[in-house]
């Protein structure tokens, strides 16, 4: 979950659209007999016949989002809201297993399969992610929040172009200021930095949801970053987290900040109370290690723990931690130059560029870092921290 989802709102003209992550989908599900909410007239009337010691999970499968999309859209939602902000990635499995009646071949259901392309996302399975989101929009081709899960997916994979021309898409039904931060986020990875910069900042956010304006103070943060204006990147991410405490995304960006500005006791100031989100953990441990707290041994445990189930499992999630992790704490840069290296295959965003190149470096293999130097150059990618991370002088 290291890369960030989609924004989870998309406004339409004149309102809102396709609450795809944390709220209902209630008013906008397309080609669904009956689709309307349930709602008991009294206490006494029997929604579903519970089996004894039927978990929570199973009761949403079984009994009721089966047989109901207005319910198995919400608690989905739900579920993947959860995975969000508590880092378990079994609340993606019980959301999979909620929308799994409704995401076959026969599905009428666009929003069902946003949602299921949403978690094959988080689970960094982007080739499934794209193949269920065309298959969203053949049933909706307009459908505003597919086009922008379709530009994200695809925005993490470095293919840049293609995922400009879905924010294109978006502008059918999108509000023009989704439409427009969608756009120069991708043009910021494609040689247009400053003028993204400044575009973004012309956006006033006084009438943005609190969702969309977190989403715009991220990313006029991550390009600060870019641009090496670290104290205007601090300024944005805490608008960020004012607008959306919970984002755990913005939190691990500024954490970063911190850290790489040898402020890594402000670090875990932010951080405090976040030690099960492992992408958190992790500049937990990092800044730690800074200090020589007492405190590393036990989030090493963990992180170690986390990763070693996640190879169990045949996931890689968490790739890019894992190789900072090997890099920065455990001091082992042939580990972390081998997950780098996995990690460069799934996704190309700038932290995947800098974890690679900062493994070959230490590792010795400065041709390892080819692949990413190549990728910079053909996509004119501008990241002041490129340089620190081949070992040149900034």
């Amino acid at each position: 979950m290291s890369n960030r989802n989609a924004p989870a709102r998309v406004r339409a003209r004149g309102g809102v659209f396709g609450k795809v992550l944390c709220t209902a989908l209630l008013g906008s599900v397309a080609g669904v007999v009956d689709a309307r909410p349930f709602i008991p007239q009294d206490d006494s009337v029997v929604l579903a016949e519970v089996p004894p010691g039927t978990r929570h999970s199973e009761l949403a499968t079984r009994q009721i989002a089966s047989q109901r999309l207005d319910v198995a859209l919400p608690l989905a939602q739900l579920y993947i809201k959860q995975a969000r902000s508590t880092g378990d990635l079994r609340f993606l499995g019980y959301a999979e297993a909620v929308l799994e009646p409704w995401v076959g071949p026969a599905t009428s259901s666009a929003d069902a399969l946003v949602l299921h392309a949403t978690i094959l996302q988080s689970r960094h399975e982007f080739s499934g992610a794209l193949d269920v989101l065309e298959r969203a929009r053949a049933l909706r081709p307009d459908d505003a929040q597919a086009w922008l899960t379709t530009a994200t997916v695809l925005r993490v994979r470095g293919q840049y172009d293609q995922s400009l021309s879905a924010c294109d898409h978006t502008a059918v039904h999108a509000d023009p200021i989704v439409v427009e931060l969608c756009k120069q986020s991708i043009r910021a990875l494609m040689g247009g930095l400053p003028a993204a910069y400044a575009a973004i900042r012309q956006i006033d956010s006084q009438t943005m949801p609190a969702e969309e304006r977190a989403w715009r103070d991220s990313e006029l943060g991550e390009m600060a970053v870019r641009l090496g204006k670290d104290g205007e990147a601090e300024h944005w991410f805490q608008n960020g987290l004012r607008a959306s405490p919970g984002d755990f995304y913005i939190r691990a960006a500024y954490a970063d900040l911190l850290l790489r500005n040898n402020r890594a006791q402000d670090a875990l100031t932010l951080l405090k109370g976040q030690e099960t989100l492992e992408p958190l953990l992790l500049r937990i441990a990092i800044a730690q290690k800074m200090l020589r707290d007492p405190g590393l041994e036990r989030s090493c445990d963990r992180l170690a723990a986390a990763f070693a189930a996640e190879a169990q499992r045949g996931d890689g999630v968490h790739r890019r931690e894992e190789a900072r992790f090997l890099l920065d704490v455990q001091n082992d840069p042939r580990g972390a130059l081998a997950a780098a290296q996995e990690n460069w295959k799934v996704q190309r965003e700038s932290d995947d560029v800098i974890v690679l190149m900062r493994a070959a470096h230490a590792a010795g293999a400065s041709r390892a870092a080819d692949p990413a130097k190549a990728f910079v150059k053909e996509h004119g990618v501008q990241d002041v921290r490129f340089a620190a991370a081949m070992g040149e002088q900034s």
